[in-house]
């Protein structure tokens, strides 16, 4: 296989999880495993690449490509990719990059494959494995031989490991933008008030709620029990629907999709479309009333019962073993 190109997304300099576990599935597939990162912080972000395996970093640090435009961020790509010599691009599989990797694609006569959940090289060739018809079947896609290839990942598809290699050697490229790239511009960002649990996509517990909390306050608990984990809360559409809990926490088809390596769920019953954003989740606990809940076909360990007899002395007995 020849050069891997990963999309590395950070956070002020420092590459995010899933970034880190897309270098890590990238090191075993090609002959040699490159970053591109672009915005401010990139040359510090493209240097700590090299802890999880990339030789080389390719960054561009203008304010254009960082304001979620889709036009630069497709240039900078282009230029990443023909300066790397990569065959193959890997990128968190992310609504906000989606865009301009199509436009990239498109560009240089390459193919996309999204949402990815495992990689494997074919000769020159990535074979990209998909879960598809709410995680009920696999697919298994590839790219046509010769053509380049843009691989979208689903973030903790992949475990990320360090690979013990010294920091990444910093390519600056030069992108130049012409007038119609710049058509489009953000002239205002309203960030969300962030708390102090982690983001759904990045963590390694969710603790989830849905239409069995009965009503928003129940979300309460579902935070005291996030809380004691360490974890971020996600919510099922009903729950979000019904007001109960901001939609940006919505796990689901129509949501994130998320793949922790610990979800708890309660109060769910586990209707397809919540089932097809979670069910990749390396241990799934679920507690529910209903035995016959569709949820407990997939849940690795249930409780049947009332949660709020159950959750409430779960939380003092974790917070007990942590004094």
């Amino acid at each position: 296989m020849a050069d891997i190109l990963v999309l590395v997304d950070h956070d002020q300099g420092t590459p995010k999880k899933v970034s880190n576990q897309i270098l890590t599935a990238a090191r075993g597939l090609g002959d040699d495993v490159h970053a591109a990162v672009f915005g401010p912080g990139a040359a510090d972000a493209g240097a700590k690449a090299g802890a999880y395996g990339a030789s080389k970093a390719f960054v561009w640090e203008a304010d254009d490509v960082h304001d979620y435009a889709t036009e630069p961020l497709a240039a900078g790509l282009v230029a990443a990719i023909e300066a790397s010599g990569a065959q193959a691009l890997c990128y968190p599989a992310d609504p906000f990059l989606a865009d301009a990797v199509a436009r990239a694609a498109v560009r240089l006569g390459g193919g996309v494959i999204t949402d990815a959940v495992d990689l494997e090289a074919d000769g020159e060739v990535l074979v990209a494995t998909k879960a598809i018809f709410g995680g009920d079947m696999v697919s298994k896609c590839h790219v046509v031989a010769g053509a380049r290839q843009f691989i979208g990942v689903k973030p903790n598809a992949f475990t990320a490991e360090e690979s013990g290699g010294s920091p990444a050697e910093v390519v600056e490229l030069s992108v130049d933008l012409d007038d119609a790239a710049r058509r489009a511009r953000v002239i205002d960002v309203v960030e969300a008030e962030a708390g102090g649990r982690p983001e759904m996509t990045e963590a390694s517990i969710i603790v989830a709620g849905g239409r069995g909390l009965g009503d928003a306050e129940g979300f309460g608990l579902i935070e005291q029990l996030a809380d004691a984990l360490g974890a971020a809360v996600g919510a099922s559409r009903a729950a979000t629907d019904a007001g109960w809990y901001p939609h940006q926490h919505q796990i689901g088809q129509t949501g994130k999709t998320v793949s922790p390596q610990l979800y708890i769920g309660a109060g769910i019953s586990g209707a397809i479309q919540h089932r097809a954003g979670m069910q990749t989740s390396q241990t799934i606990c679920v507690i529910n009333k209903d035995e016959e809940a569709p949820i407990f076909s997939i849940a690795d360990f249930g409780v049947v019962g009332d949660l709020y007899k159950i959750i409430p002395p779960l939380v003092e007995e974790i917070n007990k073993r942590k004094e």
